[in-house]
């Protein structure tokens, strides 16, 4: 069966659309999600891409991309944080025109899975999207296992050549659309 290298799917019963990779699978099939977050997983290797709506942070642009990274530390109890690079997304590069700016922030993290002992080295891209209008910030975050320890569950789920690619990334973040902002009305 071949298969299209994208899949264009709406989010949040249709008041957000994204392009997504073809071979993703939907979190929420298989497992209770929150109601602020869409979240999808790669079939065979431990990546996953997750969008999510947050509360606006009142710190300067460059400060929120890096709060929101520390709080998902925070959140993945991760043993080491280290952040790579950062830089600012040119707003003609999206298709969400509603936002002030966009922030895409390159890091890396140690973590368990499900409290294991068992620590793999995670790549974490984050696409911080900025609304203030509606005191929300929207992350997309791209979760990509570097090195996954032999003693990890997740040590089964490493097929590299069928990995999901930055550019399959870089898709989703400037294929991500606001449809019916009332999605981010309180």
């Amino acid at each position: 069966m071949a298969e299209s290298m994208e899949a264009h799917h709406q989010l949040y019963g249709g008041a957000m659309a994204v392009i997504l990779p073809a071979n993703f699978l939907d979190s929420s099939k298989v497992r209770q999600v929150p109601d602020n977050q869409e979240i999808f997983m790669h079939p065979s290797t431990d990546q996953s891409i997750i969008i999510e709506l947050m509360e606006y942070q009142q710190v300067d642009d460059p400060l929120a991309a890096r709060y929101h990274f520390e709080d998902i530390a925070g959140d993945n109890d991760s043993s080491s944080v280290e952040i790579i690079s950062e830089e600012v997304v040119p707003l003609s590069e999206v298709t969400m025109k509603q936002c002030a700016s966009v922030w895409l922030l390159h890091g890396k993290q140690m973590v368990s899975k499900f409290n294991e002992e068992a620590k793999n080295t995670l790549i974490v891209y984050i696409a911080l999207f900025r609304l203030p209008q509606y005191t929300t910030d929207i992350l997309v975050t791209f979760n990509n296992p570097m090195q996954i320890s032999p003693e990890s569950s997740s040590s089964k789920l490493n097929n590299q050549q069928d990995s999901w690619t930055m550019a399959q990334f870089k898709q989703v973040i400037c294929s991500l659309n606001l449809i019916d902002s009332s999605l981010l009305k309180s």
